[in-house]
C-alpha cells in the first residue's frame, strides 16, 4: 500500500532553495527510494549557460555559427554591389557603340562595378575582332568571373553538412557520461545524475541543427543569386557582341573593288 506522503518532509523540501522535487519509485529487489535534488542555478536558459552545459563539441559548433553569419554578410554585400539592371546599362552603351564611340563605353563599363560590366569591358577593349572571336572573348571572361561569384559558398555547404555531425558527436558523447555514471555507481543513478548526460547530449543536437539549417538556407540563396548573375553575363555577352558586329561600316563593296583598280593601273602602264 502506498505510503501517505509526510507533510513534514514535504515541509521542509518546500523550504529549500536547492530542491526542485523528490521523486520515490521502489526498485525490485531493493527497499528506500530514489531522491532527485538539484540547483535551479544548474539549469539557466542563458546562451552562455547552453554553451557551457553542452561540453566541448559546443565551442566548434559555435565557431561554425561565427564563419557562417561572416561568410553570408559578406556574400550579401558582395552581390548588392555587383548587381547592376542591365537593361539599362546595355541601352546606354548601345547609343555609344552605335555612335562609334568606344573610348567613352570603355570608361562607362570600367566605371561600373561588377562581372557583367567586367564581361562587357573585355568585348569592347577588342571591338574590331571578328565575331566569332569576340564570342569566345565573352564566354572567357565570364568564366574568370564565375569563380568570383562562388567564392566562399563552399564553406557555408561545408557548415551546413559539418555542423549537425558534431551535434550528433555531442549527442553520442552525452550518452556516454550517462552511462558511465551508471556503471560507476554499480548500476543504480539517480535521475539528476542521468539528466545530466541527456541534457547535454540534447543540447549539442539542438545547436547543430540550429546551425545547419540556416546555413543551408543561406547556401541555396546565394547560389541563386551565382545562377542569376551567370545569366545575366551571358546575356549581356550576347547582346554585346551583336551590337559591336552591327556598329561596323559595310565596307566589302570596297573590298570588292581595290583589286580591279590595281588591274586596271597595271594595264594602263605601257612599260608592262
Amino acid at each position: 500500500m502506498r505510503r501517505p506522503p509526510d507533510k513534514s518532509r514535504q515541509k521542509a523540501f518546500g523550504k529549500s532553495p536547492n530542491v526542485i522535487y523528490c521523486i520515490e519509485r521502489p526498485v525490485a529487489g531493493t527497499s528506500g527510494c530514489w531522491l532527485a535534488t538539484a540547483r535551479k542555478e544548474d539549469y539557466k536558459t542563458g546562451v552562455i549557460d547552453y554553451i557551457q552545459k553542452g561540453g566541448l563539441l559546443m565551442w566548434p559548433i559555435l565557431v561554425c555559427s561565427i564563419i557562417s553569419i561572416a561568410v553570408f554578410a559578406e556574400r550579401l554585400f558582395y552581390f548588392h554591389r555587383a548587381t547592376i539592371h542591365v537593361g539599362e546599362f546595355l541601352k546606354g552603351l548601345s547609343n555609344l557603340i552605335r555612335r562609334r564611340n568606344f573610348a567613352e563605353g570603355l570608361h562607362e563599363s570600367a566605371g561600373t562595378p561588377g562581372p557583367v560590366a567586367r564581361v562587357i569591358h573585355a568585348a569592347i577593349i577588342r571591338h574590331d575582332a571578328p565575331r566569332a572571336e569576340l564570342r569566345d572573348i565573352v564566354q572567357e571572361a565570364a568564366q574568370l568571373e564565375v569563380p568570383k561569384l562562388e567564392r566562399f559558398l563552399p564553406v557555408l555547404a561545408t557548415i551546413a553538412f559539418l555542423a549537425p555531425l558534431l551535434g550528433l558527436l555531442g549527442t553520442v558523447a552525452g550518452m556516454i557520461d550517462a552511462f558511465a555514471t551508471i556503471a560507476s555507481s554499480g548500476g543504480y543513478a539517480t535521475v539528476t545524475e542521468l539528466a545530466g548526460g541527456v541534457y547535454k547530449s540534447l543540447l549539442t543536437t539542438a545547436a547543430g541543427l540550429v546551425v545547419a539549417t540556416p546555413t543551408f538556407v543561406a547556401y541555396s540563396y546565394l547560389s541563386s543569386r551565382v545562377n542569376n548573375m551567370v545569366h545575366d553575363m551571358e546575356r549581356a555577352g550576347i547582346e554585346i557582341v551583336h551590337m559591336l558586329t552591327e556598329s561596323r561600316p559595310i565596307s566589302g563593296i570596297i573590298s570588292f573593288q581595290q583589286p580591279n583598280e590595281t588591274a586596271r593601273e597595271l594595264e594602263a602602264r605601257p612599260d608592262l
